[in-house]
């Protein structure tokens, strides 16, 4: 869904004015509850929600409390879990947020300091995992950058839908670093690769093998090629390039268990940043 060009102009404007205001909350160190407050203003002037309404902060959740929740109508859109600004967001930090939003049904999770924003999607199986849709920093970030307008778009008031949402997960995940150094070392690529160096010199022969070793040792950063989330993506890559070698009709199959009739898509890669 394309954003409207009123939340486009707000989020620009919006944007500038509050890198000043973390800014200066930053240099006065300033503690968590404040840092929910300012993010609270956040939520409805770049965002655009009703703030006495539609924003709940110490939303109550079995017994805790998760910072900020944004509900509209009887619909709980995200759940946002705040720490004080500047401070370091630990990965004990992202388990709190997903246990809240699992407890909740929440699917979409926000975990920030004011300064780094992290975008979750929960995936509702056994276990209960997560993964990160998106990360930026507030005070570096370009008001119009189209990927932070893209991001703050969906999550806007205006723009927010499950499908939206559940298609912006999908472009970041299948376009991050890596998913694309995957890609990279694919087999289509080294064969396309070894198709240029031919071109260059028809007496260069190399095979796939020191071809992806160049690139894994020398090219690429070894986290995007020698971790958990590289791992996962390759295997994903693999089973993506064997559907596109079928039949039409069958990889219409193989692709519909990806679309609950619930129109809520079912992650495809693993956790992984952008």
């Amino acid at each position: 869904m394309a954003i409207p060009k009123k939340v486009i102009e707000r989020i620009t404007t919006q944007m500038k004015k509050y890198q000043g205001i973390i800014a200066d909350a930053k240099d006065r160190d300033i503690s968590e509850s404040d840092t929910v407050v300012i993010i609270a203003d956040m939520l409805a002037d770049v965002l655009g929600y009703k703030k006495y309404v539609e924003i709940t902060t110490e939303f109550a959740i079995r017994g805790t409390f998760v910072d900020l929740s944004v509900r509209v109508g009887d619909t709980i859109r995200f759940l946002i879990e705040v720490k004080a600004v500047g401070g370091t967001l630990k990965d004990s930090h992202v388990k709190q947020a997903v246990d809240y939003g699992a407890n909740q049904g929440a699917e979409w999770i926000i975990l920030t300091n004011g300064i780094e924003w992290h975008i979750y999607k929960i995936q509702f199986r056994q276990p209960i995992d997560k993964t990160l849709i998106y990360e930026f920093d507030f005070l570096k970030a370009s008001p119009r950058d189209p990927q932070i307008i893209d991001c703050l778009g969906n999550l806007s008031r205006e723009g927010f839908t499950q499908s939206s949402m559940a298609s912006f997960s999908l472009k970041q995940q299948a376009t991050n670093r890596f998913s694309l150094a995957a890609i990279v070392l694919s087999t289509p690529m080294l064969q396309a690769l070894k198709k240029e160096l031919k071109r260059i010199s028809p007496a260069i022969k190399v095979d796939d093998v020191f071809l992806k070793g160049v690139l894994q040792n020398e090219v690429l950063k070894r986290e995007v090629v020698d971790s958990a989330d590289a791992k996962h993506v390759a295997e994903f890559l693999k089973r993506a390039y064997k559907a596109s070698n079928k039949p039409k009709a069958a990889v219409d199959t193989a692709a519909k268990p990806i679309l609950p009739e619930n129109d809520k898509i079912v992650p495809i890669l693993s956790e992984a940043k952008a």
